[in-house]
């Protein structure tokens, strides 16, 4: 169902006279009226299963055709080459998903597979220990830096990982119980390669949602770089947040990292094509060569490819625009009492000190109609040590085993609206909001605590808070 804008002097006039605290709750601080603008200008007003595949409101009629066009790309499955659709012919010969909707179903979040189900919307990243010359994870010599699942006729998958889990018990400081639970992964090599190295490391990590990411994309470094706080020596509070450097592959220079778990991507444009090689085995102009390595070259360098390279320059950057301009969705219920209160809570808890809630996009974006917009995607886009219990202990450029980036929390509370699951955390394990906040440690421990030192329903004002964003 797609809602109409609110009139915004009405609401403005309902907070003021009509929305006061609950009898002997703490005062509410005021809402201001265009909070629920997730995306500024950009935002759109839906909230139903494609709440997170709409184009910016404001789109202009060019960015609308490349928009089109990039979302048939991104939703079609790819074939094997040689076919008669030459456009998407390339398939593999390893590959994970055969289209980028496969891992982000309608936009949104993956999820972990189920016992026996294979792999999909999660994936196995692969590295050694050490650093490449750019900074970034060795790959593994016989397997590379990502697991490939499956394989076209002709050729045999890497193998796949079996992931278990361990029940982690715990309690609310009122003793009301709960359980996490802790996953376990298992590589299990196919066979048809030789083993990849023993001190191999394996990171799990689910597909994100893509709403939004061109506003993210807009924000200034400076303004990302002014979050940071490396040295606590800012505020001495025990968040520090740092960026990560990483390598671009276009201008052979070492650029901020904004995207992906690690903040390991420069930008959509490489983050995009390195996608499409690891995730669908599709070659580009940013990466023109087949995603296998010397040691399985052997068997797959003479499968029939789509071309060099198989997706081009043009239809590469129409992709990258359709999710430069796929739109956050507006909040929702962002008056109501309990929403108000929890966005105290979370505020009183520190979560606002790495999930910012507000910033604007600068003046030098090629989609022009994502410049200056007060956005609110709840993220500083910095690397945080999140403690030992999230680590996968694989460093990533600049990030250690221990950090990860502030994932932006917009769009959070329809994440079992549009994907049908509430998996949240880089791997998923987390079931539920509440679990996702409990797994929390490192810089986030005081947070994490003051929740769970929380009353039921201030634990419940905050679930509320969140997913209303």
């Amino acid at each position: 169902m797609t809602l109409a804008p609110p009139n915004i002097a009405s609401l403005a006039w309902v907070i003021t006279t009509s929305l006061t605290p609950a009898q002997g709750a703490p005062e509410i601080e005021n809402s201001m009226p265009s909070e629920e603008l997730s995306g500024g200008d950009t935002t759109v007003f839906q909230n139903g299963r494609n709440a997170f595949g709409l184009p910016i409101a404001n789109i202009s009629r060019e960015n609308r055709r490349a928009h089109v066009v990039g979302n048939s790309f991104f939703n079609k499955n790819w074939v094997l080459a040689p076919a008669s659709t030459e456009a998407r012919d390339g398939l593999g010969p390893l590959f994970h998903a055969r289209s980028c909707s496969s891992c982000h179903t309608h936009d949104g979040r993956g999820r972990p597979p189920e016992p026996d189900e294979l792999m999909t919307s999660l994936l196995i990243r692969l590295s050694v220990p050490g650093k490449t010359s750019h900074g970034g994870p060795i790959p593994d010599p016989t397997y590379g830096d990502q697991l490939g699942v499956r394989a076209v006729p002709g050729a045999d998958p890497e193998g796949n990982v079996e992931i278990s889990y361990k029940e982690v018990p715990g309690h609310f400081s009122d003793g009301s119980p709960y359980t996490l639970r802790k996953p376990i992964l298992n590589l299990v090599p196919s066979g048809a390669y030789p083993a990849p190295k023993e001190d191999v490391l394996l990171s799990a990590r689910v597909a994100p949602p893509v709403h939004g990411l061109g506003l993210l994309e807009a924000v200034p470094e400076k303004t990302i770089l002014s979050f940071a706080d490396p040295n606590d020596s800012k505020s001495s509070d025990g968040i520090s947040g740092r960026p990560n450097w990483v390598w671009n592959k276009d201008t052979q220079k070492e650029e901020l990292g904004r995207f992906g778990w690690k903040a390991n991507q420069p930008n959509l444009r490489q983050q995009t094509a390195d996608a499409f090689l690891g995730d669908i085995g599709i070659t580009s102009p940013v990466n023109p060569r087949e995603n296998f390595t010397a040691t399985q070259a052997a068997s797959l360098d003479g499968l029939p490819n789509g071309g060099t390279p198989e997706i081009d320059d043009h239809l590469l950057n129409r992709v990258v625009t359709y999710q430069q301009t796929l739109a956050p969705p507006a909040r929702r219920n962002w008056t109501d009492p309990s929403v108000r209160h929890g966005k105290q809570i979370f505020h009183e808890a520190g979560c606002a000190k790495c999930h910012i809630p507000e910033m604007e996009t600068g003046d030098f974006h090629p989609v022009s109609e994502l410049n200056n917009q007060t956005i609110r995607p709840y993220t500083d886009l910095l690397l945080h040590d999140m403690g030992e219990g999230l680590a996968d202990h694989r460093p990533d450029f600049q990030a250690s085993g221990t950090e990860w980036r502030t994932p932006p929390l917009w769009g959070i509370g329809l994440t079992e609206v549009v994907n049908g699951h509430t998996f949240f955390l880089h791997d998923g394990r987390a079931r539920n909001l509440t679990e996702a906040i409990l797994w929390h440690g490192g810089e986030a421990e005081v947070s994490r605590e003051h929740f769970r030192n929380l009353p039921k329903q201030e634990r419940d004002d905050l679930i509320n808070f969140l997913n209303s964003l």
